[in-house]
């Protein structure tokens, strides 16, 4: 392959507008793609000013932030903002009824009090480089897709340790345009992340799961950490010796806010989209796969809620659980129900009619094409089955924590069950497992579990098929007479992994004798019975399927592109850096209403109710709102800002991502999108595909006049 597609799209002049709001761009392409249409939408900076690589450029202070947020460095000192959700894990981790730091908040009032986060790590890119020529170097077009695979494989890991072993930096390569294109990219992971401040949750999760994908929105989610690096400068483990890390930029803040219409973009790390799939595929994920991951999570929300609202010692447990499920059983819901709305499946269906139409008229395209898409229904109509079995393990069977953690302990129960036991690697292994045993009980209540348990597995038996699924449950009717209860008391009652001293016991011993008996510790034999039946029943067609569909969809990406030669066609989101641009704007959910475009402090009071947790106003917030003592942070009508609405197309993986404005100012932090736009991971509708932000002005009232940490303010480099 002499030229990529892209290039090949470059050189030939065949790009065109795609809408504006939608796409999640590579940033070292923004010149020749997208420079000219986001200046004439307002954007008065260069895309040499976003992406450089011989001077400082915005890209140097965005960070992924731990495995799946944003952040960004807003002084020169390392300071980090993101959302309180993505830091949410850490301030829970720090949290005791002691010091309870989700109700109550945490602040730094110097840099010794700043709390450290072992294993979260944030990643800066260095630089990226289109690798594809060298990538599929050696593949040819008829060549079977397993050795193709093993060749890309093969040219991937010489290439990648070569430049890491150059360069000193953590080095990857990943696939765009689902494996019609390669990048390599150069990233410094930094290792020293200290907690330096988080709000209350009744302003950091204000609206709880109850406003979560919603709008309006009045939710201060944010949170503050900062990097810290050794004497030299470099990424280095925590030390109490190491400084605070000198960036090579840092964004600039603007006080000037922003009004309807006005330009703006967002830059970081979007997780996974989907925007390509067949009609197929987006029905199974819509119309199949999710109303039963909807149900399964709903069910494991409404005990965790019922013991959360009687017990502060549980609400705290049980916070960061909620949170993870919460979020996506809504997610699920609002994606499902905006593909309904816009007759999603319909719609790929007819442009899947007219591809093998336009394939048909031309012979080359015809060999090329013909027979993909039938292909891809037999596929997916064949994965049904799998993805829904495999669904139940992980919500049902995995939804129990007792199973879950069980499962933690398999390699150390391989290896004691090895003829001759490797001890030392015994002992280690055992080691290593301490921490997590102390990290369970500290956030389990038995009881959640048990009735978890109970409702969950009731449901696995409702709805898996009989003969297609774990022996375990043919155990509850067979030896239990379908009592379920009886069952999951019987798991309850007689496992070691719900006895803290027992399993600590256990791993400091490191006795092969003894690690090997919890093979019949009946919650790792349920454990046991759900991974026998996945590698015996599910696990070879579902790699055989996903891997025939991941080719089939490489080949229909590049048939999209070359029956549309005059797109412009983003690659789909892939934890990757990107920049995605619109404007502030609200929208129309429904017939006869209208969002504005921000919320405010008046609306936080609006929605105040004592009696609900998510809905309970912090008193010195109100105090300051009665007051009106907004400082230097009130828009120029003196209202305070909360929250706005714009159209950039943004996904999981956005959270904490900056909020730009023309000039590369931030003006907010990215937390969540509105519901009715959801689906946008796999179908983009700029009528109601709203990203929601927090105004950095509402951020730093919080930081100065709220907490009393204006020394952090005093660090960033406000516009004003």
């Amino acid at each position: 392959m002499k030229n990529t597609l892209l290039s090949a799209l470059l050189i030939l002049g065949l790009i065109g507008p795609v809408v504006a709001g939608e796409g999640m761009w590579i940033p070292m392409l923004l010149r020749q793609l997208n420079e000219k249409e986001m200046q004439a939408m307002g954007m008065r900076i260069t895309a040499e000013d976003i992406y450089a690589l011989n001077q400082s450029s915005l890209k140097d202070a965005i960070v992924l932030f731990g495995r799946g947020c944003t952040g960004e460095i807003v002084s020169d000192q390392g300071l980090l903002l993101t959302n309180h959700h993505c830091g949410f894990g850490q301030i829970q981790k720090h949290s005791s009824l002691e010091h309870d730091y989700l109700s109550n908040g945490f602040w730094a009032m110097n840099k010794s009090e700043e709390l450290p986060n072992p294993g979260l790590t944030v990643t800066m890119l260095v630089k990226m480089e289109d690798v594809s020529m060298a990538v599929l170097s050696g593949v040819e077009n008829e060549m079977p897709e397993l050795k193709r695979a093993e060749k890309i494989s093969e040219n991937i890991k010489t290439m990648t340790e070569k430049a890491a072993k150059e360069s000193g930096l953590s080095v990857s390569i990943r696939s765009f345009y689902h494996g019609n294109q390669y990048y390599m990219l150069y990233n410094q992971v930094f290792k020293d992340i200290r907690l330096v401040g988080a709000p209350p949750s009744n302003i950091g999760k204000f609206g709880g799961d109850t406003d979560n994908w919603m709008w309006p929105r009045h939710t201060g989610d944010f949170s503050v950490f900062r990097i810290y690096v050794d004497k030299d400068g470099k990424p280095a483990e925590y030390h109490p010796d190491n400084v605070p890390y000198k960036p090579a930029y840092h964004l600039p803040i603007s006080l000037k806010g922003y009004e309807e219409g006005d330009f703006t973009f967002v830059f970081g790390y979007p997780a996974r989209t989907n925007e390509y799939l067949p009609s197929v595929a987006v029905k199974l994920i819509t119309e199949i796969s999710n109303p039963h991951k909807v149900n399964l999570r709903g069910i494991r929300l409404g005990i965790f809620k019922k013991y959360a609202s009687t017990d502060p010692k549980v609400r705290i447990q049980y916070a960061d659980k909620d949170a993870g499920v919460a979020n996506g059983w809504k997610k699920m819901i609002g994606e499902s129900k905006g593909i309904r709305r816009l007759t999603g499946i319909e719609k790929k269906f007819s442009q899947e009619e007219a591809f093998e139409k336009w394939a048909k008229a031309d012979p080359a395209f015809d060999k090329a094409y013909s027979g993909l898409l039938p292909t891809f229904r037999h596929n997916y109509n064949q994965l049904e089955k799998y993805t829904l079995a495999n669904d139940y393990i992980n919500e049902c069977g995995l939804g129990i924590e007792l199973i879950r953690f069980s499962s933690q302990f398999k390699p150390l129960v391989d290896e004691a069950s090895k003829p001759k036991p490797d001890t030392k690697k015994l002992s280690e292994t055992a080691q290593k497992l301490l921490p997590a045993v102390e990290a369970f009980f500290k956030d389990y209540h038995q009881p959640v579990d048990r009735e978890v348990a109970i409702a969950l597995l009731q449901q696995y038996l409702n709805n898996q098929v009989s003969g297609f699924r774990p022996d375990f449950l043919e155990e509850i009717n067979n030896k239990f007479k379908g009592n379920i209860s009886n069952y999951v008391n019987f798991v309850f009652d007689k496992s070691t992994f719900t006895n803290k001293e027992k399993l600590e016991n256990i791993l400091k011993e490191a006795s092969a004798k003894k690690i090997k008996s919890l093979i019949k510790d009946p919650a790792y034999q349920d454990f046991t019975s759900m991974r026998n039946f996945f590698e015996k029943e599910l696990q070879q067609p579902l790699q055989r399927l996903t891997a025939a569909n991941d080719s089939l969809q490489r080949v229909y990406m590049r048939g999209l592109m070359d029956m549309q030669p005059n797109k412009i066609f983003y690659p789909d989101a892939n934890f990757t850096l990107r920049v995605t641009y619109g404007k502030v704007e609200g929208y129309e959910p429904a017939d006869a209403v209208y969002y504005n475009y921000y919320t405010t402090l008046s609306g936080i009071m609006e929605k105040e109710d004592p009696n609900v947790y998510d809905y309970v106003v912090e008193p010195k917030l109100k105090t300051l709102y009665e007051s009106g003592d907004y400082g230097q942070y009130a828009d120029a009508s003196g209202e305070m800002r909360v929250a706005f609405a714009a159209s950039n197309h943004t996904t999981g993986g956005n959270s904490g991502s900056p909020v730009l404005n023309a000039d590369g100012q931030m003006i907010g932090i990215n937390f969540d999108r509105c519901w009715e736009g959801t689906m946008s991971d796999l179908m983009y509708d700029p009528n109601v595909s709203r990203n929601i932000s927090a105004d950095i002005r509402y951020v730093l009232f919080i930081i100065d006049k709220f907490a009393g940490a204006s020394h952090l303010v005093n660090e960033m480099t406000l516009i004003k």
